[in-house]
C-alpha cells in the first residue's frame, strides 16, 4: 500500500522515514509524487494544522497520508513562535542559515534559554476520522550552532534536549527518535498502523 507522506522537507521527510521505513508501505513524498500544490495552515493548533495538511494532501491524491506539524516554544520569546515557527522572524522564504541567523541574533539578547519542542503528527485515510499522535520534548538553545545545519531542519544544531550532552543533530538517528518530538510523536503513529489489521479495512 502506498502512504503519502505530506511534505516538501526533506529533512523531515528522513526524520520521519527513520522511524517508519520497517512498515511494510510503500511511502513517498509530495516531490515524489510531483505535487506542486501547498495549503495554508492557519490553525490554531498544531493540531489544527496536522489535520489540515493531512486532509489537504490525502483527499488530492486519495492516499493514506501522514502529516506532521511543529514547532518551538521559547520561554523568552513567549507566543512569538509556536505554530508560526517557520514564519517566524526571517520567514518562510529564507534559507535555513537565514532563519537561524535570525533566531539566534534575537536569542543573543535573552538570558533564559529554556524551550521545548512539540510535534503533531496526523494521519488521514478516506472515509475515516482523521487521528492524531503527539510528542514533546524539553531541553534549552544554545548560542551557535554545534554541527552543520540539517537542511530542513536547523533548529537541530542548536537545541539541546534536557539531560543531555548534545545537540539533536549530535545524535544517532536511534538516540534522537527515542527522545525527540517528532521521533515520540512518530512512533505512537507507527504502532498504530502496526496494530491495525489493514486486510481487513481497519
Amino acid at each position: 500500500m502506498k502512504v503519502l507522506i505530506a511534505t516538501h522537507n526533506h529533512g523531515k521527510f528522513k526524520e520521519l522515514m527513520e522511524v517508519l521505513e520497517e512498515l511494510p508501505f510503500n511511502f513517498v513524498s509530495l516531490n515524489d509524487e510531483h505535487i506542486q500544490e501547498d495549503v495554508e495552515e492557519n490553525g490554531h493548533t498544531y493540531e489544527e494544522n496536522a489535520i489540515i495538511k493531512a486532509e489537504f494532501f490525502g483527499k488530492l491524491t486519495g492516499l493514506p497520508t501522514i502529516a506532521d506539524d511543529s514547532g518551538i516554544v521559547i520561554e523568552a520569546l513567549e507566543g512569538e513562535l509556536g505554530v508560526k515557527t517557520r514564519r517566524w522572524g526571517a520567514g518562510a522564504k529564507a534559507s535555513d542559515k537565514e532563519w537561524l541567523d535570525f533566531f539566534l541574533e534575537r536569542m543573543s539578547h535573552e538570558a533564559n534559554k529554556n524551550a521545548h519542542f512539540i510535534s503533531v503528527v496526523a494521519f488521514y485515510r478516506p472515509h475515516q476520522e482523521t487521528l492524531t499522535f503527539r510528542g514533546e520534548c524539553k531541553g534549552v538553545v544554545m548560542n551557535e550552532p554545534e554541527t552543520e545545519i540539517e537542511p530542513g531542519i536547523p533548529l537541530s544544531s542548536v537545541f539541546k534536549p534536557t539531560g543531555t550532552d548534545r545537540v539533536f543533530s549530535a545524535m544517532t538517528k536511534d538516540e534522537k527518535n527515542e527522545i525527540s518530538h517528532r521521533g515520540i510523536a512518530i512512533k505512537k503513529c507507527y504502532r498504530y498502523l502496526m496494530e491495525k489489521n489493514w486486510n481487513q479495512g481497519d
